[in-house]
């Protein structure tokens, strides 16, 4: 199964010399994370832009997708799930590669929630480094593991709102540490006063640290 979702060409009107590839968090779409890669555009005029939706959907909700569902809020149950996605997330991000003629260290991975921990369980994983990968709102997935199972180590931009209702804020020190502990090169942004959700400077400096590890 090839994932797929909405897309933005490069604004420079050339073939992309970079790809940011947007991964949503649980009960979204592309659709939604699009509209930050609008954003982020006028700074990577040359970088080309994809928001695939999650491989399935959450019954009775039409535009609804999840990486994973979520019934237990168990550790266990993140690990299983991520275990279980990484592979249809890894193969839209080599495909992706490859159709725009672009290695690892040209690719962004910018998730959000869920789409945080797909975005870092995928990215670690794989043989070659990624330029970067930017995780907001979102926690490491079986921490315990990543010594063991991480392959390349790009370096992390971790955003988090220090009032995040659904994602304790705590979540960022503890994979910063985890992070770290593995040889990552983890840096860390706070939105204070921000809830779960995306903040002006939060974006701000998503742009600002794809810009630096593209250029």
């Amino acid at each position: 199964m090839l994932l797929d979702g909405p897309r933005l060409a490069p604004l420079s009107g050339a073939a992309p010399d970079a790809l940011v590839i947007l991964v949503h968090g649980y009960g979204s779409n592309g659709e939604d994370l699009i509209s930050l890669a609008a954003m982020m555009q006028p700074a990577l005029p040359g970088a080309a832009f994809v928001a695939p939706d999650a491989p399935s959907q959450i019954p009775q909700m039409a535009a609804a997708h999840q990486w994973w569902p979520i019934e237990t809020f168990s550790m266990a149950e993140r690990a299983a799930g991520a275990d279980a996605a990484t592979p249809v997330l890894d193969a839209f991000i080599t495909h992706e590669l490859e159709q725009a003629g672009l290695g690892d260290d040209r690719l962004v991975l910018i998730g959000f929630s869920q789409g945080t921990m797909m975005a870092l369980h995928a990215g670690l994983r794989r043989p070659q480094p990624a330029a970067g990968i930017v995780g907001i709102s979102g926690m490491l997935v079986a921490p315990e593991r990543l010594a063991t199972d991480i392959r390349s180590r790009p370096p992390v931009l971790l955003i988090h709102g220090t009032e995040d209702e659904v994602v304790p804020f705590r979540s960022m020190e503890l994979a910063e540490a985890a992070l770290a502990a593995a040889g990552v090169p983890v840096e860390t942004h706070v939105s204070p006063g921000t809830g779960h959700g995306v903040a002006p400077d939060g974006l701000a400096a998503a742009a600002a640290f794809t810009k630096r590890v593209l250029s």
